[in-house]
């Protein structure tokens, strides 16, 4: 099933998801539902409060669906270590159509359990680990515009507001 994308101002997105306690069917047909979504909107990643379920739970695919090995299911994720330093274009599916240069971590190393319930620590660098730092921002009710300066974040706020002003956001 393919969610709807809760798009920038609902205050879901701003808000600390709940950690994930149950590792069950349903856990799996909503991961399954994350892949789905994520892939119909072409994006790298997407954190369950993206589709509006307050989890932290997110989702990650650097090769966009090209390889089935890519594949990344974050259950309550932690950063343990970042490291360096990289300036690139990130967008969010959250904020469709706007996009901007922002800093992240080069390497990053996280700790999360799998679907199952079980524990594991994975390290990535370049856009891996700045999914890592995107999606679990999210997690904790950040958006990357928070990462940007104040005039390049009011910017984007304002051309929001004149798009739901609009009727078109």
């Amino acid at each position: 099933m393919i969610y709807p994308i809760v798009k920038y101002g609902q205050h879901l997105l701003e808000k600390p998801a709940e950690p994930v306690s149950e590792f069950d069917a349903e856990l799996e047909k909503l991961v399954a539902d994350m892949f789905e979504t994520m892939y119909a909107a072409n994006g790298v990643g997407l954190a369950a409060p993206q589709i509006g379920i307050s989890k932290r739970l997110c989702v990650i695919d650097t090769s966009v669906g090209e390889d089935p090995k890519q594949k990344l299911v974050l259950v309550n994720p932690v950063i343990l270590l970042s490291e360096g330093k990289q300036v690139q274009e990130e967008g969010c599916l959250s904020l469709p159509d706007f996009r901007a240069n922002t800093s992240r971590p080069q390497k990053a190393t996280v700790r999360a359990q799998d679907v199952h319930g079980e524990e594991f620590t994975l390290a990535g660098e370049g856009l891996l680990a700045r999914a890592f730092c995107h999606e679990i921002d999210h997690l904790d009710g950040v958006l990357f515009i928070q990462h940007l300066s104040v005039l390049k974040r009011d910017s984007i706020k304002r051309k929001v507001r004149k798009l739901v002003k609009a009727g078109e956001w």
